[in-house]
């Protein structure tokens, strides 16, 4: 995976570009300027775009607005120091998938950039999905069982689209966390079990046979 740096702290971008080569088993471009950022990202091929917000001149910010206003595709994530919400806002508004606020832990960067890439390469679903006598229409968010719907709470339904993309494997609650509320999320795993448990009843009440297996100690396997 290719993978933009855009840094001017050298310090820190050496360390990054080191750590993300070395354990993550990334190729980094490691750029110093948001200027730089710009010709790189639009002159060469990279799955994401890791920028820096305050680099002198052309900051993070611009140079996100700049690529989303040309169609710019591939995930971005901002570091920054900036921690107050309305700074958060501003980079998720300018276009940014994600947000790290320095410090930060590598293992922390690696695992958002794990969920990044999953999130771009991830494969076209259709949008209607059907399960034995139900329909889960993914562009309205509903669930239907022969005709009638059963009503899903946000959570729920970003649950039951998971699951439906992986029948017969194990999710682990780590998994199900990380997709349904996200990294940054400060729910616990407690969230996550009674999330499971209210939409297992849901189905259940409907197909007469639970579709939603327990696995001891790890997470939970969906079955048609």
């Amino acid at each position: 995976m290719n993978i933009l740096l855009a840094e001017d702290d050298k310090k820190l971008g050496k360390l990054v570009k080191y750590v993300l080569e070395k354990k993550g088993g990334y190729h980094v471009d490691w750029v110093e300027t948001g200027e730089d950022a710009l010709d790189y990202a639009e002159g060469s091929s990279y799955d994401v775009l890791i920028l820096d917000w305050m680099m002198p001149r052309t900051d993070g910010i611009e140079v996100c607005k700049r690529l989303r206003a040309a169609n710019y595709g591939q995930a971005i994530l901002l570091l920054t120091a900036k921690d107050a919400l309305q700074d958060k806002i501003l980079g998720l508004d300018a276009g940014a998938d994600d947000y790290l606020t320095k410090p930060f832990e590598m293992d922390e960067l690696l695992a958002r950039l794990r969920s990044l890439t999953r999130r771009n390469f991830a494969p076209i679903q259709a949008d209607v999905m059907t399960f034995g006598e139900f329909t889960l229409n993914r562009s309205s968010r509903q669930l239907f069982k022969s005709g009638e719907e059963i009503l899903l709470s946000q959570r729920e339904y970003q649950m039951l689209d998971l699951f439906l993309q992986n029948v017969g494997n194990v999710l682990t609650r780590e998994i199900i966390l990380d997709r349904v509320w996200g990294l940054g999320s400060e729910v616990s795993y407690k969230n996550v079990d009674v999330t499971v448990k209210m939409l297992r009843d849901k189905l259940e009440a409907a197909q007469g046979e639970p579709m939603i297996h327990s696995v001891r100690g790890v997470g939970y396997r969906f079955e048609r």
